[in-house]
């Protein structure tokens, strides 16, 4: 399983309270899961009138296109203009299953008792 995960810093111009930011980060979040299929939340910078720290995850069985749809996420909120792209990083790991494809984990085993 390959698992992307990014972090996209923003900064809100103009914004003059945490109601406003707020108000901004929720239009792009929202926008985001309406577009890509993709997990994303506000995960810093809550306490900021102008900075937020925007995570996004999905999970796929191939790296190139987890970092495809990663690296779009990322154009798209640059695109929208509702905020600026002042950072960003992703990140690819690959997770193997030990004991084969379809195999049950021991946790997942029933308990003979």
């Amino acid at each position: 399983m390959i698992v992307g995960a990014a972090l996209v810093e923003l900064h809100v111009h103009g914004s003059q309270s945490l109601k406003e930011k707020r108000g901004v980060v929720r239009s792009v979040v929202q926008r985001i899961r309406n577009r890509f299929n993709v997990s994303v939340a506000e995960v810093g910078g809550q306490g900021t009138w102008q900075r937020a720290v925007v995570g996004i995850t999905t999970v796929g069985n191939d790296a190139r296109t987890v970092r495809s749809v990663l690296d779009r996420v990322v154009e798209f909120v640059e695109g929208t203009g509702l905020a600026e792209v002042t950072n960003s990083d992703v990140e690819i790991v690959t997770l193997e299953h030990g004991d084969g494809e379809g195999a049950a984990d021991e946790d997942d085993r029933e308990d003979p008792a």
